[in-house]
């Protein structure tokens, strides 16, 4: 038998050969499509898994004005619930323009019959109080038959009270804390600590009193005369809001504008609150709409995640510009 012979391959052999070399490449031709497939039913599990995460912080977002348009097309009206929590500042929730917003809103609104500032704060800033003081004034001259009623649940005091004066009527419960008709400004003085310490304060200004009641420096009589006179000229401007808004109500003695604090029961004996009553009742007996919508702003998700990055942000530049001036 030739060379040849021995080397070329038996016919029998090839179909063996062919036959097993199709079902591997077949077997792997499938596995690699169930993997594709695999891959895009996980695909579409996540993708689908996103779209419902979004769709619930959506509709997080739109929920209140959605409730608010809904409820709105009730023919039986609605009273309007206005919530102000918290310290009344310019950064906070309960700030002038958001409440002035809200009340706006409130009364543009045909299904409204009558409004509730629902009262919880302790106070705050005099100049947010006094814009939604005027405000809910201005608005009561413009639409008269519009009434606005204040509730207060656990606290309604100082800056609150400014508010709250300027309602048709007040509505408290027996133990609310009602009052505080008055101004406050605190401080510290670290002279004498500083004199222990061995510290020494060097102070450089432009202005006479630039640097009103430093906490550094040695109190001056002329400087606490002057934020007195300041602070009685805010307190007056508080007492007047009170008079006007109360008038013949209010029961006047040595304590009114003393900045005592009251229950709802004591409260209601100094003319200082009308009655007993929650927000239920008010739009129930008071009012006669029972249904509340509530007219609160609420900060929108977003705008709440550019204000954290704002502050992150500025945060950084502040921190940058301050290693760059100690260098």
């Amino acid at each position: 038998m030739s060379d040849n012979q021995w080397n070329e391959p038996s016919k029998k052999d090839e179909p063996m050969q062919s036959g097993w070399e199709r079902e591997a490449i077949e077997k792997l031709a499938f596995a690699a499509v169930d993997e594709q497939r695999r891959g895009r039913r996980w695909g579409i599990f996540f993708k689908s898994l996103m779209a419902v995460y979004l769709l619930v912080i959506l509709g997080f977002a739109v929920y209140p004005s959605l409730k608010q348009s809904m409820s709105s097309d009730s023919s039986e009206g609605h009273t309007a619930v206005i919530n102000i929590s918290g310290v009344i500042s310019e950064g906070s929730e309960a700030n002038a323009n958001s409440i002035i917003k809200a009340l706006r809103n409130a009364v543009k609104n045909e299904e409204t019959k009558g409004i509730i500032l629902h009262l919880n704060s302790p106070g705050g800033s005099p100049v947010q109080s006094s814009y939604i003081f005027n405000e809910i004034r201005k608005l009561k001259s413009e639409h008269p038959d519009m009434p606005i009623y204040g509730v207060a649940s656990d606290i309604c005091a100082s800056g609150c009270y400014f508010i709250a004066a300027a309602a048709d009527k007040i509505y408290v419960n027996p133990s609310s804390l009602v009052g505080s008709i008055g101004v406050i400004m605190d401080g510290f003085g670290f002279v004498d600590t500083m004199k222990k310490l061995g510290v020494e304060r060097r102070l450089v200004t432009a202005g006479a009193h630039k640097a009103l009641l430093d906490p550094f420096s040695p109190s001056n009589a002329d400087e606490k005369q002057y934020m007195d006179a300041l602070l009685a000229e805010v307190h007056q401007q508080f007492i007047d809001a009170v008079k006007t808004g109360r008038g013949e109500r209010l029961t006047i003695n040595e304590d009114t504008f003393s900045g005592l604090v009251w229950t709802g029961e004591g409260a209601k004996k100094l003319g200082l609150v009308d009655d007993y009553g929650s927000d239920d009742s008010v739009a129930t007996d008071i009012i006669g709409a029972k249904k509340r919508v509530n007219f609160t702003v609420q900060e929108r998700l977003i705008d709440r995640l550019a204000g954290k990055i704002g502050a992150v942000f500025a945060h950084t530049l502040k921190s940058m510009n301050s290693q760059l001036m100690l260098k």
